[in-house]
């Protein structure tokens, strides 16, 4: 492909870099650009997004990829539309609502394509994973209040993980990495942290989505079980936003005092959801008439 003209994206947290580029016909496409050393990660990932893609899941389709100048490049369509996590609020609660439905809709499309053989058990992966985020906030010099909540919480409900299934995963499915075209039609973006997981773990980025939008989140809870959601899925997704939580802060410590505001404010908000995590099912979703 030949391009005229390229202009950097700023926005999310991937490392790779990111470019509106326009070619010979004024048609604009996504460049991403990765570190050399990252080919045989950056293969994986273009090949599973082709999967993805095929499942006519709405994103940025992948279209090329090799090696240039610059290091592993990845080019995808454009989409032209704004941002969710930024648009959502101005929309009605029967809208957002509808485009939280769609989303889990099609999060149930993507949770499809299932994991490789002989993947490690989920459930001493993640009780490793676990274990590893209780030992990071337990030594982070800052602490939320009642912190101890999310601990006490995930070593009573470890035995949840048994036997838990493993498939494909977006990696950071929530309104920040959505966006509503301009054909009003939702999109998913950024596949980059995507991974191998339990299903119903995806959903620990829903706290984003619940302080955005209450009505999105329900929607997405909703629409990715037809209406049906099991209460096993509640106990199970509060355990994995406790391990989420508390790596959160000492996550946040290098991006600065802001960051770390954001998230012990967060922490605030999913201990009130949660009555200080006594009770599974999340008061944005059982207090929302919808």
């Amino acid at each position: 492909m030949k391009f005229v003209s390229k202009e950097p994206v700023d926005k999310g947290w991937s490392g790779d870099k990111k470019y509106c580029v326009t070619d010979t016909k004024g048609e604009k496409f996504l460049l991403r650009v990765s570190p050399a050393e990252q080919y045989e990660r950056k293969k994986s990932e273009y090949e599973l997004i082709c999967r993805v893609a095929a499942l006519g899941v709405p994103m940025c389709r992948p279209l090329e990829f090799g090696r240039s100048d610059e290091g592993v490049y990845l080019i995808q369509t454009w989409i032209d539309g704004v941002d969710a996590e930024e648009n959502l609020h101005k929309l009605t609660g029967e809208a957002q609502y509808s485009y939280g439905l769609e989303a889990g809709r099609i999060l149930k499309e993507i949770h499809k394509i299932p994991a490789p053989e002989g993947i490690e058990d989920w459930e001493s992966y993640f009780n490793r994973k676990a274990d590893r985020k209780i030992r990071m906030y337990e030594e982070c010099p800052i602490k939320y209040e009642n912190g101890q909540a999310f601990i006490d919480y995930i070593n009573a409900h470890r035995r949840l993980l048994s036997g838990r299934p493993r498939t494909y995963q977006h990696g950071d499915y929530h309104v920040g990495n959505m966006m509503i075209g301009r054909d009003k039609k939702l999109y998913i973006i950024d596949f980059d942290r995507n991974d191998f997981g339990d299903p119903w773990e995806e959903f620990n980025r829903i706290v984003w989505c619940a302080q955005a939008a209450p009505l999105f989140a329900a929607g997405m809870v909703d629409g990715y079980f037809n209406n049906a959601v099991p209460m096993e899925f509640w106990k199970l997704l509060a355990l994995y936003i406790s391990s989420n939580t508390l790596s959160s802060v000492p996550w946040a410590i290098p991006f600065g005092d802001e960051q770390v505001k954001i998230m012990i404010n967060q922490a605030e908000d999913i201990l009130g959801w949660y009555d200080n995590m006594k009770n599974p099912v999340p008061a944005w979703y059982s207090n929302l008439a919808r």
